[in-house]
């Protein structure tokens, strides 16, 4: 590894971390040459996975995209920042674990809406009704109605304002 202040390649490695859950080794570095220390970053270079939009279009899987959604459906609602990177963070290993090549937009916002949907069910109901492009009342009830189903009788102060935000 050349050194980036004196372009010599004679550095030793100081320290080595394993980060971004395993996926990743940052290395501290040390130019025996001229004594300054440097990182490096060391990542496995995984094929890219290509996104088939419904129009057929195809587009590099882009992580920043399921953050951005995310934040539009949780806006203020009480789910950090921390756990939206987490959700972003599940999705993308699953694309790249279950895709070879190629995931539809579909599944990608179907893996994203099942993991909100045990997070907070406003937000959930908030993507979906994006990423499926509800066109009717109708589409949204369907995708509300199992989930107060799936509610016990006894309904907490926090769903019953869920609801009533859902609702309207």
């Amino acid at each position: 590894m050349k050194c980036p202040f004196c372009k010599k390649d004679n550095d030793r490695v100081v320290d080595s971390r394993v980060i971004g859950e395993g996926r990743s080794i940052r290395r501290r570095r040390k130019c025996l040459t001229c004594d300054k220390r440097f990182t490096t970053y060391e990542r496995i270079e995984a094929a890219p996975r290509l996104v088939v939009k419904q129009d057929q279009r195809r587009e590099h899987f882009n992580r920043d995209k399921i953050l951005q959604g995310l934040r539009v459906a949780c806006k203020k609602r009480p789910i950090s920042e921390e756990q939206l990177e987490s959700i972003a963070s599940r999705v993308e290993a699953e694309v790249f674990e279950k895709y070879d090549n190629e995931v539809s937009t579909r599944s990608v916002g179907e893996h994203v809406s099942e993991i909100l949907k045990d997070i907070d069910q406003v937000a959930y109901v908030r993507f979906a009704s994006v990423y499926r492009e509800f066109t009717d009342v109708e589409q949204f009830h369907q995708t509300v109605e199992p989930l107060r189903r799936s509610q016990p009788d006894s309904v907490s102060p926090a769903l019953a304002e869920q609801k009533d935000e859902v609702l309207g």
